[in-house]
């Protein structure tokens, strides 16, 4: 029989309208902003903080963006100033207003020092066309033709259109540190794999985590090899970030995600978090009994196919998993004339 006392559930009714909040828990706000993707949202939180707020997360950098802003600030927000933005992460729907709201609101930029190097990095990455690294590397991804075609004749996605340039200055959080946020107390437990140094705020009363997109519901984080890193291994990253998150979980704990619900039943969440990939990892391997590109495994790891604008964040997904069962020497590579590595189960 199911465990009830350990399933997730959603305690919270409805959903923030545009420019508004719901209190999820004394002096904590939630709302939302709009992402132009299909995940098209991404939640933002205001931690009552003395005489002004602390914002978890800020959304995109863009004029929608800015007018959502403008009426929290003026809404649920009215009457104290933004002092500080909590930033749990370097993706643009995390940290893209992060900037703004350092010059235009004079706050005080709270992050890991990974997050903020990254942000800065690849704010000065602008490219009118893919870089022949990142040309190479779709190919050794098994990219489609066609699409690799169109790609590098293509404006890229580049950082700068839709995160706010950071000042210098920032405050940096560390795994362990301690935070007094209004009259609650945080530690800072820090995770990989989706992103590196990602911050989670653990509330020292055992009624709150803040988990960004670490400790999301319903859907798993993507967990991507770039041509920055294209040696890496996020998924080991991710399974051990899950497994040491165990110890700090609690199934009575409200979890306030960057995307999705809050939810509680987080103890349930992470085992199913950390199922999620050994089950794809297992049908991975049993696919790759005859040799593959990454490309080439869609299905087993996602159960459909994949094409759109889906397919970007696929394939490096699938390269992460190929490269994990690489690493852990289950398969071996292959270069195929065309530059892709074709991944076996050795055996």
């Amino acid at each position: 029989m199911p465990d009830t006392a350990r399933a997730i559930r959603y305690p919270i009714e409805g959903i923030p309208a545009p420019g508004a909040a719901i209190e999820v828990a004394s002096g904590v706000l939630w709302m939302r902003l709009p992402l132009p993707m299909t995940l098209d949202h991404v939640n933002v939180y205001a931690l009552e903080d003395g005489d002004g707020w602390t914002i978890v997360d800020t959304g995109f950098a863009s004029n929608k963006s800015k007018r959502n802003w403008a009426d929290i600030l003026s809404g649920p927000l009215a009457g104290k100033p933004v002092k500080k933005v909590l930033v749990t992460h370097h993706h643009p729907d995390h940290i893209g207003l992060a900037g703004w709201f350092q010059t235009e609101h004079g706050a005080e930029l709270l992050t890991t020092r990974t997050a903020w190097l990254f942000a800065r990095m690849l704010q000065l990455d602008d490219q009118e066309r893919p870089p022949p690294e990142t040309l190479a590397y779709w190919q050794s991804a098994g990219m489609d033709a066609d699409i690799l075609k169109t790609r590098a004749n293509e404006r890229p996605f580049n950082y700068a259109d839709c995160v706010a340039p950071l000042p210098l200055g920032f405050t940096r959080l560390q795994d362990g540190d301690r935070l007094t946020i209004g009259e609650r107390g945080w530690m800072v437990l820090t995770g990989n794999g989706h992103a590196p140094e990602q911050a989670t705020l653990w509330s020292e009363d055992g009624t709150l985590v803040l988990g960004g997109d670490q400790l999301i519901p319903s859907i798993s984080p993507n967990l991507g090899v770039y041509a920055t890193e294209p040696e890496a291994d996020p998924v080991a990253d991710w399974l051990a970030s899950c497994e040491r998150f165990k110890t700090f979980a609690d199934v009575r704990q409200l979890v306030l995600p960057g995307h999705k619900r809050p939810f509680t039943g987080l103890p349930s969440r992470l085992d199913q978090l950390v199922e999620n990939h050994v089950s794809a990892l297992a049908r991975l391997e049993h696919h790759l009994q005859m040799p593959k590109s990454a490309a080439e495994c869609f299905l087993p790891l996602f159960k459909r196919e994949i094409s759109g604008g889906e397919y970007g964040l696929a394939l490096v997904e699938a390269m992460a998993h190929c490269l994990h069962l690489f690493h852990q020497g289950k398969v071996t590579r292959t270069r195929r004339e065309d530059g892709a590595w074709l991944w076996q189960t050795k055996g």
